[in-house]
């Protein structure tokens, strides 16, 4: 009787564990990104009850100020939020999750359709300088592309880049630091 208690377990055991690869190996669906969506930052918005988030990309942070040549102040990430505001307005966009980030918000990759051309999200809003390239927790870039945009953006003046701000991965690895003393 143990044995096939035992050899039961067993099999319900590879039965789950059969389902849970199975559902690991599925491959989520790309997604139209709803005109209704609530837009949080310049990289994140929800949608219903889920949580999406830009991968590789870093807006500017709300409540920090960038500071044109003229003297204007103006709130950084309300900036970088404007801009994602108006490409998703522009465009249709589709969406690819490829993870979760810590919150449970869903990493997407996301392409825009503007005049016939698809073009990645991300790329667009780093290289006119309303967003950043995220890096990992020891500073390395999530993205080596988006780096590139950035750096490109910087030696143009674009967007941003054109002001006096905060870099706003520089204030999140200090914050961070700041944590963990």
């Amino acid at each position: 009787m143990k044995r096939a208690s035992l050899a039961v377990l067993a099999a319900l055991g590879l039965c789950a564990s059969a389902q849970a690869q199975d559902a690991s190996d599925a491959v989520p669906t790309p997604f139209a990104v709803s005109k209704s969506a609530q837009l949080l930052t310049g990289d994140t918005w929800r949608d219903g009850d889920q949580l999406f988030r830009l991968y590789g990309v870093q807006s500017c942070l709300r409540g920090t100020s960038a500071e044109e040549p003229s003297g204007n102040k103006m709130d950084c990430g309300n900036t970088s939020l404007a801009h994602l505001a108006a490409l998703f307005d522009s465009a249709a966009v589709t969406c690819q999750p490829i993870g979760y980030a810590l919150d449970k918000a869903v990493f997407v990759v996301c392409g825009a359709q503007l005049n016939g051309e698809t073009i990645d999200v991300g790329t667009a809003l780093i290289a006119t300088g309303y967003a950043f390239a995220a890096t990992t927790a020891k500073g390395k870039a999530v993205d080596e592309n988006y780096l590139v945009a950035e750096i490109n953006a910087k030696m143009k003046r674009a967007g941003l880049w054109g002001t006096t701000f905060q870099h706003p991965v520089q204030l999140l690895l200090s914050q961070r630091s700041e944590k963990q003393q």
